[in-house]
Formats: structure tokens, C-alpha cells, sequence
């Protein structure tokens, strides 16, 4: 019996054999590769903190111009990194965007289509070797509301903002988790399509900077400067920011990117700290462009450049960005060393436990 069962297995056997010899005559497809033979750049995607709102010197077409008020800045982070073996960097944020201007889908920002999508196209024109991400307050968080609703001309005007903002400020943070998550999983999506394993470029999500803090004197504290309540301000800085950092880090974690985080990281520099040295700060203080006011094509945009980092805090924190590429590290935070400079720090980043963080 056993010859005969070893025949009938030889006979059962030989279709597949000689399906195997047919097959390995054809060319096995090449499955998709990064391009090794372009030049190596760095790509930043999101809003206005890594656009380069205020940072000036606006790329023509981006100041304005039929609609288009993205403001991208050759100032912006993504040109100051430094980081050797860099041929190029690409900025392709939009100032005002969300994490659905990002993603794909048709959601459009200043007449600009999803920044993902347009993502394929410049990997295949080079080959990216890291993508850095800047979105999520202007989800749910609307932080830009949040600046407009404690503004105070005065100090006797209104009371504190930041009690109303404060009760719900943890579920708004809740609610834009998933929004980044899914936009980082379509950046994901392009990057493998184009044909880039995962870890074949660095993916780094960023948090924020609060752009003001409580150390304002007294005489900028109005329409010179930095119209703010000292007591809202504390808040800003020693809450919102840092949460809105730990939702951001919960969001990198699950999406399994890298995360950097800025919350601390402008502290001593923000708009109006440095009084009368404006030298010392990284943000614009309240800015109003009186021009524009007169154009009705102009006016909405007057005051867009207030409050954000400007050409020398880009500097900063894209010469913290540069370190924290050049090494593994999944997470880390920009903070000042001994030289005055931003530099990452290992073990210092916030957790993404949000409701831990008060």
C-alpha cells in the first residue's frame, strides 16, 4: 500500500511542479521604491505655525494673490533644520489649515487642494526623507479662537476668558485626536503608494508654542502690543498649550509617528516679553496691516500675521527639529540649553494622557 499511496502522491504533486517552472520564467514585478536617484529633501505639511505666517517674505503667489493667503515663508522651520545630507525642503502648509486640508478628500484651504495629495507628486520628484506635520489647533481647539476671545484693549474691559474656555477645552481636545490620526494615516497611505516603507523617512508630528505669555509689561499690555489679561495668559501657558500637546502626543502615538514637542519651548520669547528689545522675542505681537483695511479684497486678512512665530523663532525651532531628525529618539521636547538655543530633550516631551495634565 505505501508505494501506491507514494505514486499517487508524485501524480498530485506534478501539476503543481510544473506550474512552479512555468511561473518562474515570467519576471516577478518589482514592487515600488523610493527614487534613490533624486535629491533628498525634508517636506512640512499643516497651518500657519509651520507655514511660516509671520515669519515674511511671503512665496509669490501665497501673500494674496487670487485668494490665496497661505503665506508660506522661506523663513519657515522647514528651511532652517541644517540637517546634513538635505538637498531641498518643501513647504506645502497653508496658514488657517485643519487636519482635513491635510488628509485626503476635497476639503480646500485658501483655493489649495489636500496637502496629502499633493504630497505624491513631490515624492516621486524626490526623495523625502523626512515629513513634518503641524496641525490640530485649528480643529476643534480653534485656537485662533481663543486669541480673539480674550483679546482686551483694556485692562478694565470684560473679565478673565480662560474660565469659559477652560470647561470645555478637554473635550475639544478629545475631538480632534481622531482628526489627526486620520490625517497622518493618509500621509502614511501616500508615502506607501509612491512606495516608501515606513521606515524609510522620518514622520514627526509637532505641537505648539504658546505665542504669549503672562510676562508682559504693563505698557504693551493693550493695542501696542499684547491686549491680554495676565491671568488668561497663565492659563494659556501653563494649561492649554501643554495639553493641547498632550492630545497631539496621544494622536502621534497611535498613528505610530515621531512627536516633538513645543509647548515650552517659546517661554521668555513670546510676543511683547521683551518690552522694548524686540530682538528677544519669537512671535509677532498684535500686528494690523491699515493698508489692507481700505481694500475690501484685503480687509479680512489685516491682523493674520499677529501672534505667531516669527523669522526667529522659525529659526529656533527648525534648529531643534534639525537635531531631534538627525537622531531615533520617537519623542522629545525643544528646550533652551546652556547656550540659549532650543534643543531637544529626550524623556521631556509631554504624555498623551490630556486629562492628567492640569
Amino acid at each position: 500500500m505505501r508505494p501506491l499511496r507514494h505514486r499517487l502522491l508524485v501524480l498530485l504533486l506534478l501539476p503543481v511542479f510544473f506550474l512552479l517552472i512555468l511561473v518562474s520564467d515570467r519576471q516577478v514585478p518589482t514592487p515600488p521604491a523610493p527614487p534613490e536617484d533624486k535629491p533628498h529633501a525634508l517636506v512640512s505639511l499643516g497651518d500657519s505655525t509651520i507655514s511660516g505666517e509671520a515669519a515674511g517674505d511671503y512665496e509669490p503667489g501665497t501673500n494674496g494673490e487670487n485668494g490665496n493667503w497661505c503665506h508660506r515663508s522661506p523663513n519657515s522651520l522647514i528651511h532652517r533644520t541644517a540637517l546634513p545630507g538635505i538637498d531641498a525642503t518643501v513647504n506645502l502648509a497653508c496658514s488657517g489649515a485643519n487636519s482635513a486640508d491635510v488628509a485626503l478628500g476635497e476639503a480646500t484651504q485658501y483655493t489649495e487642494t489636500s496637502q496629502a495629495a499633493r504630497l505624491t507628486t513631490v515624492a516621486r520628484e524626490y526623495r523625502i526623507q523626512g515629513i513634518v506635520v503641524g496641525i490640530g489647533a485649528n480643529d476643534d481647539p480653534r485656537f485662533g479662537d481663543v486669541v480673539s476671545r480674550c483679546l482686551r484693549p483694556s485692562e478694565r474691559r470684560g473679565g478673565d476668558c480662560h474660565p469659559e474656555l477652560e470647561s470645555e477645552w478637554l473635550d475639544r481636545i478629545d475631538r480632534m485626536v481622531p482628526k489627526v490620526v486620520r490625517a497622518l494615516t493618509d500621509i502614511r497611505h501616500v508615502m506607501r503608494a509612491a512606495g516608501y516603507p515606513d521606515d524609510s523617512y522620518a514622520l514627526v508630528l509637532l505641537s505648539y508654542a504658546a505665542p504669549v505669555g503672562p510676562r508682559i509689561p504693563v505698557e504693551l499690555q493693550n493695542l501696542n502690543g499684547c491686549p491680554f489679561r495676565k491671568d488668561d495668559l497663565h492659563w494659556v501657558e501653563s494649561n492649554a498649550v501643554i495639553q493641547l500637546a498632550a492630545g497631539l502626543r496621544r494622536a502621534a502615538d497611535q498613528s505610530g509617528v515621531r512627536f516633538l514637542d513645543l509647548s515650552r519651548a517659546g517661554r521668555g520669547h513670546e510676543a511683547c516679553a521683551g518690552g522694548s528689545d524686540l530682538s528677544k522675542e519669537w512671535f509677532s505681537r498684535l500686528i494690523v496691516d491699515w493698508h489692507a483695511l481700505t481694500d475690501d479684497q484685503r480687509s479680512n486678512h489685516a491682523t493674520q500675521e499677529s501672534f505667531h512665530p516669527n523669522a526667529r523663532g522659525h529659526s529656533q525651532f527648525g534648529r531643534c527639529l534639525g537635531e531631534f531628525l538627525a537622531t531615533d529618539d520617537r519623542a522629545a521636547a525643544c528646550l533652551p540649553g546652556r547656550d540659549g538655543y532650543l534643543h531637544p530633550a529626550v524623556g521631556q516631551a509631554v504624555h498623551g494622557d490630556v486629562r492628567a495634565v492640569r
